[in-house]
């Protein structure tokens, strides 16, 4: 069955035909290293591997980039404030933010290039653009010259006063046209800078995704990714760049991106106080909820990401994972593909809400049949399907004894000791005492299940 997926370009589903079957290739706009990954920097990063997921189910060989910027004006000024060296805070944000999107259970991408080891390719493409006359140099900087390319805005759709106006053109003496957007800025002798033509400076942003997604897939390459937030400006000067400076009528066949994320019905913003940054969820959360909540909602559609949200996507897993947990004397010989009609909702356009219904249903199938061979068989299948969308791979007892970093609770060993203290006393007929210790369990947020193989216990957050 084709994949099909939403191209930005034409605002249409389309069937996904990759350029070379034997080899799909994609990019994805990743972070600009410089402080923690926040929820929205999240959405994209979950969105993408779960479409990287699902190509390499379907074909034999998958190249999925990712770049880290990490030469910026934003960088740069984050250092001076914090009084640290451009390179310290780089890598220390880049690390930080490994971590972050690992704990929400995504892939390594096949590559992640940093910006500062392709300026030489970036400097190479501004010399062609410059040469044919797309680019210009202007009081020591270098600028792409918009009126040269007659299509530009194919992406946005945006007519040129709207493009001015979402571009937050600056305005500056030696711009040819208002919409011109800078390829290479000079720096100062305090500034990080590198030799060229033009003098000592450093990139503009977009020209740094045109270089690293040419200089590794090549022109044209299959799928192109990121948020919304950055059709326009930053994915319309690629197009730009690469399209004027190779004369190809395409940089990529296909434009992804993820919609805005809201979070309790506003715009995320610190003055406002709902800014949350992934780490600091992870405080309180673990790293599954907040992927599934990201998985929630269609990629395409906006997402109102609340605290309450992930304590409903909590119960969807514990659901889901207790599932899995009643089935810890069932084996299976191996993993099985994962189901049809769970693989279907992915190929249209990675439908996750529907995917996810799956799950709940197969889950339902273990809890509900009395047959063994047939919740080992759903069991398989959940795991399996779990796997595509990089859920439900914790061990189910793991999963119900996690506790957040957070909050101060019982350790396991104390737990444990109390649980065979009511054992005893349900067998001496001290009933008054076992409710004690489950009371006492439930006040610490440890919740006893007591079955026909003992009495086990979870968190409940």
């Amino acid at each position: 069955m084709t994949i099909k997926l939403h191209n930005s370009m034409t605002r249409a589903k389309e069937d996904f035909t990759p350029i070379d079957p034997d080899h799909v290739r994609m990019y994805v706009c990743g972070p600009t290293v410089y402080d923690f990954a926040h929820i929205g920097n999240a959405r994209p990063v979950v969105v993408f591997d779960v479409l990287y997921r699902l190509l390499r189910l379907e074909y034999p060989k998958v190249t999925y980039v990712r770049n880290i910027t990490d030469i910026e004006d934003k960088i740069m000024d984050a250092a001076k404030a914090n009084g640290e060296s451009i390179e310290a805070l780089t890598q220390r944000t880049a690390d930080q933010f490994h971590e972050d999107v690992e704990a929400l259970g995504t892939m390594i991408p096949d590559q992640e290039p940093r910006a500062t080891a392709f300026v030489g390719e970036m400097l190479a493409l501004i010399d062609r653009l410059v040469a044919d006359g797309h680019a210009y140099e202007a009081d020591g900087h270098v600028l792409f010259n918009v009126p040269s390319m007659p299509n530009y805005g194919r992406l946005s759709k945006l007519d040129r006063d709207a493009q001015i106006a979402g571009a937050r053109v600056e305005v500056a003496p030696y711009k040819r046209d208002p919409a011109d957007f800078v390829l290479w800025k000079p720096s100062r002798d305090d500034q990080p800078g590198w030799d060229s033509n033009y003098g000592r400076g450093r990139p503009g942003w977009h020209i740094e995704c045109s270089a690293m997604s040419e200089a590794i897939l090549g022109l044209p390459f299959d799928i192109h990714g990121g948020g919304q937030d950055l059709i326009f400006p930053h994915h319309e000067n690629e197009i730009a760049q690469s399209c004027c400076a190779h004369k190809v009528e395409t940089m990529a066949n296909y434009w992804l991106h993820n919609g805005y994320l809201m979070v309790d019905g506003e715009k995320m913003s610190k003055s406002l106080g709902n800014f949350y940054t992934v780490r600091e969820l992870l405080d309180d959360f673990r790293g599954e909820e907040i992927r599934f909540t990201l998985l929630s909602t269609h990629y395409r559609s906006p997402l109102d990401f609340t605290k309450d949200g992930l304590k409903q996507s909590r119960s969807a897993l514990d659901r889901l994972y207790g599932a899995l947990r009643s089935t810890q004397d069932l084996s299976i010989d191996r993993i099985p593909e994962p189901p049809a009609d769970l693989v279907a909702a992915l190929r249209d356009d990675l439908n996750t809400p529907l995917a996810i219904s799956k799950l709940h249903g197969l889950a339902a199938i273990i809890n509900k049949s009395d047959d063994p061979a047939e919740r080992a068989k759903a069991k398989g299948e959940l795991l399996a399907a779990g796997d595509l969308l990089g859920l439900l791979q914790q061990d189910a007892e793991a999963w119900y004894k996690w506790q957040p970093s957070a909050r101060a609770s019982l350790d396991e060993q104390v737990i444990n000791d109390l649980i065979e203290e009511r054992q005893s006393a349900k067998q001496d007929r001290d009933f008054a005492r076992a409710d004690e210790i489950r009371d006492q369990l439930k006040d610490h947020g440890v919740l006893l299940e007591d079955g026909p193989t003992g009495t086990t216990w979870r968190r409940t957050g």
